[in-house]
């Protein structure tokens, strides 16, 4: 029984992984930073349905959620050098990490697209018009009315993408990359033995997938007990109240 799990080798494997944890964190801290950035811009031209960005964008949206991860991870490390190269630049001396990055950022841009327009679109229409007819601009009632209440909308649907997210950057080692689950090579050739490193990988996976679990649901109630989201109902009661004075 020894044979089959060493106990002292599963104990040993954790500092080894936990040395490259911090770059399967930036692979999730960038994918969502400038995910986030590029899927609300996509959100935003399909919910004004601008005219040809929209249909580019549903398109886009269709092909990358339609794709595995792995698919186009390989998409991008083989594909972007041959496109810049056809440009005049050259890019094949580039980190591969940075292949990595551009990929995530793409595959979670047109998830968090999905979530914001959805989010966006689950607040009534009427809020923004009440909105606009007690004087505030489109900005002010978008700011003020629909946002606060589309990221309430939004949080449960962005914490379970943050979790896949993590998950899924356990599939930048077939670049190449070094983070935790890349390291378990080094781990397996100077071992010969590779169970006791995949198991500690996959406590340290959990541990972090229900941390965050945890601390969206927090957060999801947070917002809940202590909602003071202003509605657009709301707005027009105080006008009312400031003109009768």
């Amino acid at each position: 029984m020894e044979n089959i799990f060493l106990f002292s080798l599963f104990l040993d494997s954790f500092p080894q992984l936990l040395s490259r944890l911090h770059i399967t964190v930036a692979i999730v801290v960038v994918a969502l930073f400038f995910g986030m950035i590029l899927g609300t811009g996509i959100a935003i031209t399909r919910l004004y349905k601008i005219p040809v960005l929209s249909q580019l964008a549903t398109a886009y949206v269709s092909f990358i959620r339609g794709i595995p991860i792995l698919v186009l991870l390989f998409i991008v490390y083989i594909g972007a050098p041959l496109v810049a190269g056809a440009f005049g630049a050259n890019i094949n001396r580039w980190d591969t990490l940075i292949f990595v990055m551009i990929t995530y950022i793409m595959n979670s841009a047109a998830f968090l697209s999905e979530i914001v327009r959805s989010a966006v679109a689950g607040v009534e229409k009427g809020q923004m018009e009440a909105a606009l007819s007690v004087g505030m601009t489109r900005w002010q009632a978008f700011h003020r009315i629909v946002a606060p209440q589309a990221i309430q909308i939004a949080i449960p649907a962005l914490g379970n993408t943050v979790v896949s997210l993590l998950k899924d950057t356990s599939l930048a080692y077939t670049l190449g990359v070094i983070d935790v689950i890349g390291i378990i090579q080094a781990i397996s050739s100077s071992t010969h033995r590779s169970l006791e490193a995949y198991t500690a990988a996959a406590v340290i996976f959990f541990v972090l997938s229900f941390a965050l679990e945890r601390f969206f649901k927090w957060l999801e109630r947070r917002i809940g007990i202590n909602n003071t989201i202003p509605s657009a109902k709301g707005a027009i009661n105080n006008k009312i109240a400031v003109v009768g004075r």
